[in-house]
Formats: structure tokens, sequence, C-alpha cells
């Protein structure tokens, strides 16, 4: 767990994990495999598309 000092940090900490998590967290278990693979490539490649800009 990170040691957070201040709650300005901890707030910007959690709302970047959460768009992150919320972005990459495709329920595995409800996926076959070949779906799971091209959900996963389409969310890699919207999040790149973001990271460039």
């Amino acid at each position: 767990m990170i040691r957070v000092r201040r709650m300005r940090n901890l707030h910007k900490f959690v709302t970047v994990h959460a768009s992150i998590h919320n972005h990459f967290n495709a329920e595995r278990h409800l996926y076959n495999r070949s779906n799971f693979k091209l959900n996963r490539a389409a969310a890699l490649a919207e999040w790149r598309q973001f990271s460039v800009a």
C-alpha cells in the first residue's frame, strides 16, 4: 500500500487508478478467451490513442 502524506495526492492517485482500472477491467470469467483478447486489444488501442494526445 502506498503511504500518502496529503489528501490531495491520495485523491489524484485514486482518480487515475479508477479510470485505468475501469478501462481495463474486463470480467474475464464472463468471456471466452477469443472474445477477451479482442476486448483487451480494443481497450489497449483506445488507451494508446489517449496517451499520445
